[in-house]
């Protein structure tokens, strides 16, 4: 009989540490708001880099080709040359990135329906340190 729980037959229960790097740049892949917006707009469809330096307000030239190659390394994008005159390139996601947007949407659903708890306790934590620093008394020293 397995008296295994399912915690206990978990992926993230079984530490590896040869993994971690992987794991902390995936992490920091899916906490940098480039990746995550280039990977929003894939997920409607392959786009080509002009469409997405359109599409995501604010990256730069630089940013969006460090981006989408960190990505290609990553196996979560696919770049596809055309040998058109003249010549055009196309991104989209792979398998890897639509299982990889997954995670991406379940936590911007996450903020959308907790927004407001999230603003008040910001403005909670705020009115907390506004009124903590009007008790404090500067000292001068020397």
């Amino acid at each position: 009989m397995n008296t295994m729980s399912h915690q206990e037959n978990s992926p993230c229960t079984s530490y590896d540490p040869s993994k971690c790097p992987t794991v902390s740049e995936m992490l920091a892949r899916l906490g940098d708001k480039w990746s995550v917006l280039v990977i929003m707009m894939l997920r409607e469809g392959p786009r080509r880099f002009s469409e997405l330096k359109r599409e995501v307000v604010g990256i730069s030239q630089r940013m969006l080709t460090l981006t989408l190659r960190a990505l290609e390394r990553d196996g979560v994008v696919r770049r596809t040359v055309f040998t058109t005159l003249p010549p055009s390139v196309e991104y989209s996601l792979t398998d890897l990135g639509r299982s990889f947007a997954e995670p991406i949407v379940a936590l911007g659903s996450w903020v959308f329906s907790n927004h407001t708890l999230i603003q008040k306790a910001r403005a909670e934590f705020d009115a907390r340190q506004q009124d903590g620093r009007a008790g404090q008394k500067l000292l001068k020293i020397g």
